[in-house]
């Protein structure tokens, strides 16, 4: 099946805020991503059951992609800090429609 991939305001805003480099690295995980959506760890949400993340090392800090898969789409949710401990995940979610 054929993914077409979305970002949120969130992981946009996010996402500018990054260099170069890191961006890239973003972006290289975003294609693998298109490739197959379900290879990489699925989380629980209360809200999507098909919520993934995939860890990245973003200037010295480990960070989570977290993403969602509503067919057709893959949504780009946002960039977790992983000290926060997936507190504000579900305030993310929320955001999507």
């Amino acid at each position: 099946m054929r993914y077409s991939v979305i970002s949120s305001k969130d992981f946009k805003k996010q996402f500018d805020k990054l260099n170069d480099k890191s961006k890239r690295i973003i972006y290289d995980k975003i294609q693998l991503i298109k490739e197959n959506p379900f290879k990489y760890k699925k989380i629980h949400s209360r809200l999507y059951s098909k919520v993934f993340r995939i860890r990245l090392k973003i200037q010295s800090k480990e960070i989570r992609l977290i993403y969602v898969i509503i067919n057709p789409n893959i949504i780009l949710v946002c960039l977790l800090d992983r000290k926060k401990d997936y507190k504000n995940l579900e305030k993310y979610l929320k955001k999507i429609k």
